[in-house]
């Protein structure tokens, strides 16, 4: 029976790798698979799956007026699963939309995307997929500054840590830290596990 899953982590956590290895597994077995992403994402190209490591392939954009699950309904085969990057810049009606697919098409959904913002407050997509998912699963990676898990995300400009502004501010390796709430609140008490990492570095995105 499909379900409805949502798989978070702070950035730098391989959810975009995790993303292309589901497809992978499936389209080996010749079971087709519906990759879509944030529109709003335009780091490597509107409609594009891009991770760190280099590994691409092209997605579905979603838009704010994108109808889901009438373009899934209308696709010419039924996909064996919809995987979904950069879910928390979705709206509720989105989710609702995953759900409806799951429920009524028996198409299971996987949901991949950061939790909180740099603000430490929730993505409006993030909410409801915790609100409505089956399952939900944290993908874990560690503090850039100690060996700790890293939960929240560290934004910086110009060198300094931000903690208020627009949610929205797309960016990558120049502009973020994945952190544990001790380095997202005192990000001046490195450790030794920076030892070799230019002190300077505003690092990192998945």
């Amino acid at each position: 029976m499909a379900q409805l899953f949502f798989k978070y982590g702070a950035m730098n956590s391989g959810k975009t790798i995790e993303i292309l290895k589901v497809a992978h597994n499936y389209e080996e077995q010749d079971k087709p698979v519906v990759i879509m992403t944030s529109g709003l994402d335009t780091r490597s190209g509107v409609g594009q799956v891009s991770s760190r490591i280099g590994l691409e392939r092209p997605a579905i954009p979603i838009f704010e007026d994108t109808d889901i699950f009438r373009m899934i309904v209308e696709m010419e085969y039924k996909p064996y699963c919809v995987l979904i990057d950069e879910a928390q810049f979705l709206k509720k009606e989105h989710v609702l939309a995953f759900t409806r697919i799951v429920d009524e098409l028996d198409i299971p959904v996987m949901a991949f995307g950061l939790k909180n913002d740099f603000r430490n407050e929730l993505f409006e997509g993030s909410q409801y997929l915790l609100l409505y998912a089956d399952k939900i699963e944290e993908m874990k990676t560690i503090c850039w500054f100690c060996h700790k898990k890293a939960s929240m995300n560290l934004h910086y400009i110009d060198g300094q840590p931000v903690y208020e502004g627009d949610q929205l501010q797309i960016g990558g390796n120049e502009a973020y830290y994945p952190v544990c709430r001790k380095h997202y609140f005192h990000p001046e008490l490195k450790t030794e596990a920076t030892t070799g990492h230019s002190e300077d570095c505003t690092c990192v995105h998945h």
